[in-house]
């Protein structure tokens, strides 16, 4: 029977523990989550193997990340399931602080990047961003680790996390870890637990469409009308479409006409009550 993994509650018994490994010349690299692990995010504790020599995962399911009708409250929560994966996966500290930790009383700071969320799921989760940048702020400072790894399903996220690295001077290297899927497709999420058994069949539907935007736009066609017939395509298959959208991977600024370099396919739908983001990366075909 492997060993209990060890376990912190607060920042100083983390810092505690990453002083250790500091002291003895060993790097670090964190993975933040919200816990309700599966194999996306056991496929971050790889990738973090892969970069450094200690590895901490936190669990923190972050309040202000949610809006006032969104899932927080039955937002799936595993402590006991999530330790013994990340037993498994070989983590050494999981960091599970609670809510007065990470937002004693009297707490006010937040950290604001409009320029990258002002649309996309910026515009359909206000202050959702927001709540992001500000508890991944403090997760970095709180654990000072050399790497720090983010998974590309969320790709808004990811480059809010860039920029915030960059813009703030803090001393850790993000590294993108590619996107998990299941057989069919379905991009692996802790939401697709909500999805009832006809709502998880038709889900794979939406990388499907998003590929074959992709493959449109790599052969020369024009992103409006690609991302266009995408829309139209996964309404016609029972999704309430938020946006499908090419954007610079760099800089999420929108592509028109045909592309001339990298790009991003980006969809937000509803299924049922549930909300399900992909992304596909194309370019176009060498002449």
């Amino acid at each position: 029977m492997a060993a209990s993994i060890a376990t912190v509650q607060t920042v100083k018994d983390l810092r505690t523990e990453v002083a250790k490994w500091r002291k003895a010349g060993e790097t670090i690299a964190l993975v933040p989550t919200m816990g309700a692990l599966h194999a996306g995010h056991l496929s971050l504790v790889a990738v973090a193997k892969s970069r450094a020599k200690r590895i901490v995962v936190s669990i923190f399911v972050n309040p202000t990340q949610f809006g006032p009708k969104e899932d927080f409250k039955r937002y799936p929560r595993d402590e006991a399931g999530d330790l013994a994966k990340l037993t498994q996966a070989g983590t050494h500290l999981v960091y599970i602080p609670d809510m007065e930790e990470m937002y004693p009383q009297g707490f006010a700071t937040k950290v604001s990047l409009p320029s990258l969320t002002e649309d996309l799921c910026g515009a359909a989760r206000p202050n959702h961003f927001e709540g992001v940048a500000t508890v991944v702020t403090k997760l970095l400072l709180q654990c000072a680790s050399d790497v720090a790894v983010f998974g590309e399903k969320d790709y808004q996220q990811l480059l809010v996390i860039k920029q915030l690295v960059r813009d703030l001077n803090i001393p850790v290297e993000i590294v993108a870890a590619p996107i998990v899927r299941e057989e069919d497709g379905l991009a692996l999420s802790s939401r697709n637990f909500y999805l009832s058994p006809s709502e998880r069949t038709t889900a794979p539907i939406l990388h499907q469409v998003l590929s074959e935007v992709a493959t449109a736009l790599a052969s020369g066609e024009g992103c409006d009308a690609t991302s266009s017939a995408g829309r139209f395509k996964l309404e016609g298959k029972g999704f309430r479409v938020d946006y499908v959208a090419v954007r610079d991977p760099e800089t999420l600024a929108p592509l028109f006409g045909p592309i001339r370099g990298p790009a991003r396919v980006m969809g937000a739908v509803y299924l049922g009550t549930t909300r399900l983001i992909d992304n596909v990366p194309t370019a176009p075909k060498s002449r």
